[in-house]
Parts: C-alpha cells; sequence; structure tokens
C-alpha cells in the first residue's frame, strides 16, 4: 500500500491518514496491520493518567522538552474519552503543547471517542503500532482520567506514571487498589501547595505496604511543578530506571505477550460483533428478535440459536 510506503519513508500526512483510517475502522485496516507489523517493537511506550486538572498535558510537555534534548524522536497520543474534539484547539495545555509542531521528529495527535467509547482503546492500541512502525522512539500516551476506558487503554504502556495534585485528597482514597495495579512512577504534581507533603507521606505509605521482594518494582514518588519545570528530570530518570528494570527482569517480554494476546482478542471480539449485527439483519434474525419480543424466547436460547455452530458454557 502506498500511504505505507510514503509513512515509512516519513511522510507526516501519510501518518496522520493511516491513524485516522485506525480511527475510523477503515475496510483497509488489516491491510496495514499486515503491511506495518514487522516494523513494530522497537518503540517505548509510556502511560501518563490522573485526574482531570492534575496537569498531565503540562508533565508531558517538560518531559517531552526534556527527550528531544537527549535527540529522541517523540510522538504523543492525546486520548479524551469525554469528548469528540481534537482538543489542540481549545485546551490551554494543549496549545502549549503544539510549540512542537514545527519540529520534524515529534508528532502530537489527539483521538476522541466520535461516540464509540467500546473501540477507542483498541483503536489507541493500533495508533501506537503505526508510529512505532513510524520509527518513533517513545510514545507518550496521555488519557484525561483514571476510569475503566483509560485503564484499558493503558494497558498497551510499558511504564505507566499516574499524576496526582495535593487536591486529590480523600479521593485517593477510593483510588488506592487502582492505583497500585497499574502504577509504576507517582508524580506529585503542583508539589509547592500546602496539602503535598501530606499526600507525599500517604503514596510513600502506600508503596510501602505492598507486597514485594527484593526482585519486586517498588513505585517512586517523585515530586514536580511542571508550570515551573521543577522536578521532571528526576521523574523522568524514575521512568528510565523502569525501563531498565523490565529489561533485567525479564518482565517487558511478558508485558509484549500480553498485549499481543490482547491485541488479537480484540481483532477477534470486534469481527464478532460485527458478525452478530449482522445476523440480526437475516430473516432468522429477526424472527428471533420477535419471538424475544414476544417473550417466546429467552436470550440465552436465543444466543444458542444464533451462534450455531458454537459451543455454549
Amino acid at each position: 500500500m502506498k500511504l505505507v510506503q510514503d509513512m515509512l519513508q516519513g511522510h507526516r500526512l501519510s501518518l496522520a491518514r493511516l491513524i485516522t483510517k485506525v480511527e475510523n475502522r477503515d475496510p483497509d485496516l488489516a491491510e496495514i496491520m499486515t503491511e506495518i507489523y514487522s516494523k513494530t517493537g522497537k518503540a517505548q511506550v509510556w502511560g501518563i493518567t490522573g485526574p482531570p486538572g492534575a496537569g498531565k498535558s503540562t508533565l508531558v510537555d517538560r518531559l517531552l522538552e526534556q527527550l528531544r534534548m537527549q535527540g529522541k524522536k517523540i510522538a504523543v497520543v492525546a486520548v479524551d474519552p469525554s469528548s469528540p474534539f481534537t482538543g489542540g484547539a481549545i485546551l490551554g495545555d494543549r496549545i502549549r503543547m503544539q510549540k512542537h509542531s514545527g519540529d520534524p521528529h515529534v508528532y502530537i495527535r489527539s483521538l476522541g471517542t466520535r461516540g464509540q467509547h467500546g473501540g477507542l482503546s483498541h483503536a489507541t492500541k493500533e495508533v501506537v503500532l503505526i508510529l512505532d512502525a513510524a520509527g518513533f522512539d517513545i510514545i507518550l500516551v496521555e488519557t484525561a482520567g483514571v476510569g475503566q476506558t483509560e485503564l484499558e487503554i493503558l494497558s498497551l504502556a510499558q511504564t505507566i506514571v499516574v499524576v496526582l495534585v495535593p487536591e486529590s485528597g480523600d479521593s485517593i482514597q477510593v483510588m488506592k487498589a487502582g492505583l497500585m495495579e497499574i502504577a509504576d512512577v507517582f508524580a506529585l504534581n503542583k508539589s509547592d501547595r500546602p496539602e503535598a507533603d501530606q499526600l507525599l507521606r500517604e503514596l510513600v505509605s502506600m508503596v510501602g505496604m505492598a507486597e514485594h521482594d527484593e526482585t519486586s518494582w517498588l513505585m517512586p514518588v517523585r515530586k514536580t511543578e511542571a508550570i515551573k519545570n521543577v522536578g521532571i528530570q528526576e521523574l523522568l530518570s524514575s521512568i528510565e530506571a523502569h525501563q531498565a528494570y523490565l529489561t533485567q527482569s525479564g518482565k517487558r517480554l511478558a508485558k509484549t505477550r500480553d498485549f499481543l494476546k490482547n491485541e488479537v482478542k480484540d481483532i477477534l471480539s470486534e469481527r464478532l460483533n460485527r458478525s452478530i449485527d449482522a445476523t440480526f439483519l437475516t430473516t432468522s434474525g429477526q424472527e428471533v428478535m420477535q419471538q424475544l419480543l414476544n417473550r417466546t424466547l429467552d436470550p440465552y436460547s436465543a444466543a444458542d440459536i444464533l451462534s450455531g455452530v458454537y459451543p455454549t458454557a
């Protein structure tokens, strides 16, 4: 496919068009992924998440600056499940990030659901694969929050940074279990505020109480003030240390295996859902639906009928 070949040669417009095809679940999607897959597997993927207003976009912008000074080629995928818009023209932090738009070694893309919540995580994973094939060294995936959709998206990341602010207050009590499961590094942003030290102690205590041994990764807690560019280098060092840990411990391979298994499962689920939708449009499917409406057939029996040769649990 010419579009893929142009993208592999560094054409940014071709890259943008391929990502749009992924978002729209284009009929060419399988062909695109087949062509790019052998070029993937080289990029580091970092997930940045946290509650709205934590300063994630500003933090990503600062990390981007540091990484560019290292000569790295960086892509940013900003995901906003609450909005169908790109976000770049209306969100202040994203506008500031656009100062990198003239840099040929930086690519920034915002993804919106366009009403398709279920397919967002799958599309985001495939966008990351395309950016990987395009030759970016590090792909930063920023999500709008820490809800279920965001956690699904972050399953693709090798290192996850959870950004919190002192105002998180009691809400951290609610999030503790989930945060401990997904976080690799904590960034306590806006740490010049009075409540910061108390939250820092809570986070450090929470990390210390987690089950671990000498081979475990203990999540570091880094104080940052992204707006003032304070603590960014320390945060970056912690992320890089986690990346090194993944390689040394062999966990990088395990993460890659899980990612690929989930990608195949997503493809199968997507195909099955399309097949089921098509089945309901057939004459027999409409008859089954009418029986369901008449209460002469229950949903489990309907599933057995429509599944045909598929075994039931």
